[in-house]
């Protein structure tokens, strides 16, 4: 499908400040407490293996997109940055929707595959092309001095930019047995899948129920959704491993083939357009938890964490809790290497400041689904977004 490259600028309906549920702590909803541990499962269904030779090979992913079509006609753009992020995505709403203790929790916090889907071809629609979050700001020398400043942005003719980013893709334990895959693996052509175990206990590596395999192959399908071949940004935490891959456990007998595994998918996907992000290391509230317990956070995520995924300059605030603009946990942050700093925000903000950048996010889960339609309607409409499964309790 080609889309219409007449620009398109709805005008942003923001009426009113809304309390961000999804990863703030300021809110009439309880925050996400992700390091709780995983809740009783009665009865887990017995794995049957998949035979490898059943496990469908998957076109290659471009490791540069040819770009020729969108080098052309390039403009400055000057308006508003969008930044969405999503949580791990429900592979199997069976297991979400099941009435049990994290079904509510699901409803708030997740899409499904489905809602996935339709907001890509939703985004594309309305003329949104993906970029790195590094390219909207550099670092400048001026009168001696170290100084960051915003980055001029050249898009194709009528087209928005928009970052896309992905909260938690650790993999809880309680993600497991609740409808979400079990990891992120490469497949037999190399190229980055979802490893999950379907309700009926089978195992399958595949390409179309995780927000990676399914955005590198829209993309591939429709390049000019994507600007220099960015893709989106991964914010992990540390402290049940990463990218399903628990490389936390030192005492474990494959945490060396984990970390292998895990540093194996991670290049692969800086390979083919994404970039990661610090998410704490445990998940912890910032504005909250003590400034010694920050730093000891923040240190622990860089021993574990960076040299697995390397060195980044963007940092995610869990729950979108911020901390005060010059506070001590904020020049810590900067001292520690980060540079952009990401919160949650009703509406597209982009801050740039000498030693910093401040960047918010829309929450895109069942309660802005649910809630929100108005204030999104500039990316997509909700209406026509939801899923059917999905219980309507709102």
């Amino acid at each position: 499908m080609k889309r219409n490259r007449q620009a398109s600028w709805p005008f942003f309906m923001i009426v009113t400040l809304v309390f961000l549920v999804a990863c703030q702590e300021n809110s009439s909803v309880p925050k996400v407490n992700e390091s709780t541990s995983s809740p009783t499962v009665s009865a887990v269904p017995s794995v049957i293996e998949t035979p490898l030779h059943s496990i469908q090979p998957s076109a290659p992913i471009q490791t540069t997109i040819p770009m020729s079509s969108l080098k052309t006609n390039l403009v400055a753009y000057n308006g508003v940055v969008e930044h969405i992020f999503f949580h791990p995505l429900i592979a199997y709403p069976e297991l979400a929707f099941d009435q049990d203790a994290k079904s509510t929790f699901y409803n708030d916090w997740f899409v499904t595959v489905r809602e996935f889907d339709q907001i890509l071809e939703s985004l594309y629609k309305n003329h949104f092309i993906l970029i790195d979050i590094r390219s909207l700001y550099e670092e400048k020398t001026v009168d001696g001095q170290k100084t960051l400043a915003r980055k001029p942005l050249m898009l194709p003719v009528g087209m928005k930019p928009l970052v896309i980013s992905v909260d938690d893709l650790n993999y809880y334990d309680y993600m497991l047995v609740n409808g979400n895959v079990q990891k992120l693996v490469l497949d037999a052509d190399g190229n980055v899948a979802a490893y999950s175990i379907t309700p009926t206990g089978e195992k399958k590596v595949t390409r179309d129920n995780e927000i990676v395999p399914l955005l590198d192959d829209f993309v591939q399908a429709h390049p000019d959704f994507s600007f220099q071949g960015a893709k989106g940004l991964i914010a992990l935490t540390g402290y049940k491993g990463i990218l399903g891959y628990r490389t936390q456990n030192v005492t474990s007998a494959t945490y060396a083939a984990d970390k292998k595994e895990a540093v194996a998918v991670v290049n692969r996907l800086k390979e083919t357009g994404w970039t990661f992000a610090s998410h704490g290391y445990a998940h912890l509230d910032a504005a909250q938890v003590s400034y010694d317990k920050f730093v000891h956070d923040t240190k622990q995520w860089k021993a574990e964490v960076e040299p697995l995924i390397g060195s980044t300059p963007v940092y995610v605030y869990p729950f979108g809790s911020y901390v005060v603009t010059g506070s001590p946990k904020y020049k810590f942050l900067l001292g520690s290497g980060f540079q952009m700093i990401c919160a949650i925000g009703p509406t597209p903000s982009l801050y740039v400041m000498k030693d910093s950048v401040i960047m918010d996010r829309r929450h895109i889960d069942g309660i802005a689904l649910h809630t929100q339609r108005d204030k999104l309607l500039n990316l997509f409409d909700s209406n026509v977004i939801i899923d059917p499964i999905r219980p309507s309790k709102y």
